[in-house]
Order: structure tokens, then C-alpha cells, then sequence
């Protein structure tokens, strides 16, 4: 079928990517502790070390194998998988000498928001237009930078800038539609991806089980399986009027996921809070004309889009990554919110040369503090009052275009703050329709929305 004939589209050309995070915590773990790599993870929320109370917030898969799962309590992830003694500084116990033991991590969630800031600056430079919908998941309209004929490539290439440049892993889902979109990132985890072309949707959700339909939790699929329907395609084939007196609006909603049919479109939530460009070279650098060449051409970028977008700017900032993944950031405040190209690219040079003499293996120039009203222009005669910070490490909020994210990941992450909102709690039905649901993949518990 061809994409202009394509029913139930936002757009007919529409190309949407979903990015999610694989075991977004426990990566973010392995990450900064290379030694845990190919390890049985667990990362816990509510946990503290040594102790057994908590919940499993994450799992690397090589603890899923255990049968260790999101939302699990501790206690019991340990009866399944013993923690490994000796790795948390522990006494040496019998479980020590046998293979079945894992790697017990408190949750650090600022931690794992710099990691992810880091992600979403390079999805923000792939598209204009970004969903965020938590601390390890996007949308992306790329219609107008990536055609059908070169999605494929460009996911590849996408999962393969995160990993090289910020050390974790991504899957990513192609598709004509939101919904679809989602699904096909959970296709090949993990690290893989999946590209469903307009005309192809009906038939790849076809043999899907049910469950795998965006909005269908645990407990939707145990209903629906009363009613005889147990894949994507007996749901699209029934009668959408009993599955709405069923199930209310969300029944008639999900039965057009299953037939591949979404008129959403990718629309960030609210106006950014911060706008920003990141680049890393191929090999960290010491040169200082090669770091302030590569600053002149973020500052530009990042003063180009806050053109674009209307905005102006009161903080100015860079970012610098020095290896293995060092972060500083530094900033300074105007008096009042700007716009002024040549001032982004001569505050930035400025804070560059405090690492004049740094290995530096990235570079970020960002602006914050953003007004998007119409109003005067704040007066610069009193620059040389204005005030500079210098923050060095996780400063989670110094190197990403952030919005106002609320919904729980498509990776599974149940919420601290709304735990028992998220389908990772198995007797619960809170399956919410619409925007970016609450279905239950990949087994991740979740902390909290990216910010």
C-alpha cells in the first residue's frame, strides 16, 4: 500500500522513530563501572547496600535469566539470584563461590539523568521535533530529514552515535505511526531495530500477541483472551462495539493500534526548558584551536535554533567531557533574557579556557532559562555583574532541550512517586490510553520522568 493510501495516519508521509533505552539503569551502571559488563545487575529502588528491603527498579538481562523482574522485591530477587558478597564489600559467603550470584546497585538517579540528558542531545539534534516521555524513551518526527528509503541506515546509524558517544545502548522502532513505531523498537531488543514501512503495519502486528499492542498491559491481555482474542490480528479483526462496552473508549483505541491506525502526531510537551549542541571528536583532543573551532560551531548551531524557536536566553553555558566520561559543565547568567548570536560563541570561548590545557573528548554549548514571550530585550550594561557558576559532574540539567515529561516509559520502568500506576504492577488494570500509554515490555522500573 502506498503511503498516500495509508487509513488512520496523522500525516500520510509521517516517519516516526521510538528510541528506548535498553536496561537503561543497570547500562548507566555498567557504564560507569566497566567491570560489570556481562554481569547478573540488579539495580534497586528503595534499596541500600547490603540490605534486603526495596524493589527491583532494573535488571541487566543476564539477571532476567535468574527470572529476576521489574517491580520484584528485593528479598526475593535475592532468593532467585544471592548477591555477590564480595562485590559490595561484603563478607565472603558460600554464595560467593557459586556462578548464580549477582551485583546488588542502589538506584542513583542523578546519575542516570546525566546519562540521559546526554542521550536526548543527540536525538534533539536529529529532529526538530521530540516526544520525551521519560528518562529513557523519545519519539521522533524525522519526516522531513529521513525518507523510507534510508530509515533503515539512519537507525543504524542513531544506535550506533549513542553508544559510541555516550556509552549505552539503544533499540529504535521505525514506523508510519506512534504506536507502531513503539512496538518496533520492542521487536529486537536488545540493541536492534525494526522498520515498518506504510503498508506493512497490518501485517507485522498480525501474529503479535495481543499484549504487545500499545496500550495493552497483563491485565487488558488476560481479558481480552476471555473474549477469545489472543493476537494483534484477532484484535483488529473484531467487532470494535463490544470491545468499547467493555473496555470504554481505550477498547475502540487499541483496536485501532492493532490494525495499525494512529492520527497522533509527535508533539513535545510544552515549550522547552533549555536548548543545547553536543559533539565529540573522534579522538579526545588537547588542542586548544580545535576545541574553540568545534565551540564557534555549537554556539552557532544552538543560536540558530533559539532563532528559530523564538527564543531568547538568560544563562549561557558549555559542557565538557573529558575521558573516560568526565563532566563539567560551567555557565554564566545576563542580567536579563537575550538574543545574541555573537554573545553565545564569546561567553562560551570564555568558559572554554578554564580547559585550554584538558583532554577533552566532547563538547556542548547550551542555553537555559528560556523566554518565549515577546518582551524587550534585556539591556547588557550590567554584564560584568552577572554571575557564573561552575558545576562539575552529574549536573542533569545542563545539556539537553527539556520538556515537561509525565508518562511512564515504554521500557517498563514503574514510577517511585506512582508505582502501582504502571502495568509492572501484575493485579492492577491501569493501562492509560492516548498520549504515550502504560504498557509493560521490557521489565524496567522507572524513578521518574526525564527533566
Amino acid at each position: 500500500m502506498d503511503a498516500t493510501r495509508l487509513p488512520g495516519t496523522a500525516r500520510p508521509d509521517q516517519v516516526v522513530a521510538h528510541v528506548d533505552m535498553d536496561c537503561f539503569y543497570a547500562a548507566c551502571e555498567q557504564r560507569r563501572d566497566p567491570d560489570l559488563a556481562g554481569e547478573p545487575l540488579v539495580v534497586g529502588m528503595g534499596y541500600e547496600g547490603g540490605e534486603t528491603h526495596g524493589a527491583v527498579a532494573t535488571a541487566s538481562y543476564e539477571a532476567r535469566e535468574y527470572g529476576i523482574e521489574s517491580a520484584m522485591a528485593i528479598s526475593e530477587a535475592l532468593e532467585r539470584l544471592p548477591r555477590r558478597a564480595d562485590a559490595e564489600g561484603g563478607a565472603t559467603t558460600d554464595a560467593d563461590t557459586d556462578p548464580a550470584t549477582g551485583i546488588y546497585r542502589p538506584v542513583d538517579m542523578d546519575y542516570y539523568e546525566s546519562v540521559a540528558a546526554e542521550v536526548k542531545e543527540i536525538l534533539h539534534a536529529e529532529s526538530d521535533t521530540v516526544r520525551e516521555v521519560s528518562i529513557d524513551e523519545a519519539y521522533l518526527d524525522v519526516t522531513d530529514t529521513v525518507g523510507w528509503d534510508g530509515a533503515d541506515a539512519w537507525a543504524g546509524d542513531l544506535r550506533e552515535t549513542i553508544e559510541s558517544e555516550v556509552g549505552v545502548v539503544a533499540s529504535v522502532g521505525v514506523a508510519p505511526t506512534m504506536s507502531a513505531a513503539k512496538v518496533a523498537s520492542d521487536r529486537e531488543k536488545p540493541d536492534g531495530q525494526v522498520v515498518v514501512e506504510p503498508g506493512e503495519v497490518r501485517d507485522f502486528f498480525a501474529d503479535l500477541p495481543v499484549d504487545e499492542v500499545h496500550g495493552v498491559g497483563p491485565v487488558t491481555a488476560r481479558r481480552l483472551s476471555d473474549l477469545g482474542i489472543e493476537t494483534a490480528g484477532d484484535l483488529a479483526d473484531a467487532d470494535p462495539e463490544p470491545l468499547e462496552g467493555r473496555f470504554g473508549e481505550r477498547g475502540r483505541e487499541i483496536w485501532r493500534y492493532a490494525r495499525g491506525e494512529d492520527t497522533r502526531e509527535v508533539t513535545p510537551h510544552g515549550d522547552p526548558k533549555s536548548l543545547s549542541r553536543e559533539s565529540a571528536f573522534i579522538e579526545a583532543v588537547e588542542s586548544g584551536e580545535e576545541k574553540r573551532r568545534k565551540v564557534r560551531t555549537l554556539a552557532e548551531a544552538v543560536a540558530d535554533r533559539a532563532h528559530r524557536t523564538e527564543a531568547r536566553y538568560q544563562t549561557i553555558g558549555i559542557k565538557v567531557v573529558e575521558p573516560p566520561f568526565d563532566i563539567n559543565t560551567r555557565a554564566r547568567s545576563l542580567p536579563g533574557p537575550v538574543a545574541d548570536a555573537d554573545l553565545v560563541e564569546s561567553i562560551a570561548l570564555d568558559l572554554l579556557e578554564e580547559f585550554e590545557d584538558s583532554e577533552v573528548r566532547k563538547l556542548g554549548v547550551r542555553v537555559s532559562n528560556l523566554d518565549f514571550s515577546a518582551g524587550e530585550q534585556a539591556s547588557l550594561g550590567g554584564f560584568e555583574g552577572t554571575k557564573e557558576t561552575a558545576d562539575s559532574e552529574t549536573d542533569s540539567d545542563s545539556d539537553t532541550v527539556t520538556g515537561d515529561s509525565s508518562a511512564p516509559p515504554a521500557d517498563g520502568q514503574a514510577s517511585l512517586t506512582a508505582f502501582d500506576s504502571t502495568d509492572s504492577a501484575a493485579d492492577a488494570d491501569t493501562e492509560k490510553p492516548g498520549d504515550d500509554g502504560a504498557d509493560d515490555t521490557d521489565s524496567q522500573a522507572s524513578l521518574g520522568d526525564f527533566e
